[in-house]
């Protein structure tokens, strides 16, 4: 079974959105497409995420991964931020998460990136598995913090 990854485009907008609300809702958000797909429909209107799709031969959207560029200035060096990963649960184990990696590696590349970082659960045990078995590194020398702001 062949995994074909895509750019996506507003062509494939409705699929990815899809994909995305699964993807909230495994993360205990609420479903909503509509409110979704115009978040996603912003950022790549304005250019301020790349994301690609994974579909099997019969063109079924298996999952999809979603990416923002910033910069490290101690690094000196661009980074793309695997900020988001969903593969369908009927298309896990499968290799889909490993070609959508593998394809955000490349993009890195290709846009003279330094590293791909991401961050998952403390609890999404199979994620940090795949992670680790790519070769991500499980960072030790910084702590994450967030501040909310509304």
């Amino acid at each position: 079974m062949a995994t074909q990854i895509k750019s996506v485009t507003q062509d494939e907008l409705n699929q990815v959105t899809a994909l995305f609300n699964q993807y909230m809702i495994f993360y205990k958000k609420e479903s909503n497409p509509n409110k979704y797909r115009t978040y996603l429909k912003e950022r790549l209107d304005n250019q301020e995420a790349d994301i690609f799709i994974a579909y099997d031969e019969n063109q079924e959207a298996q999952g999809f991964v979603l990416n923002y560029t910033t910069f490290s200035s101690t690094s000196l060096g661009k980074i793309i931020v695997l900020n988001d990963l969903f593969v369908m649960p009927e298309h896990r184990k499968k290799g889909v998460a490993e070609a959508l990696i593998s394809r955000v590696k490349e993009f890195a590349l290709e846009r003279g990136a330094i590293r791909v970082d991401l961050s998952t659960a403390k609890d999404n045990f199979n994620a940090q598995a795949l992670y680790e078995k790519i070769g991500f590194e499980q960072g030790t020398k910084f702590f994450s913090y967030s501040l909310r702001v509304e």
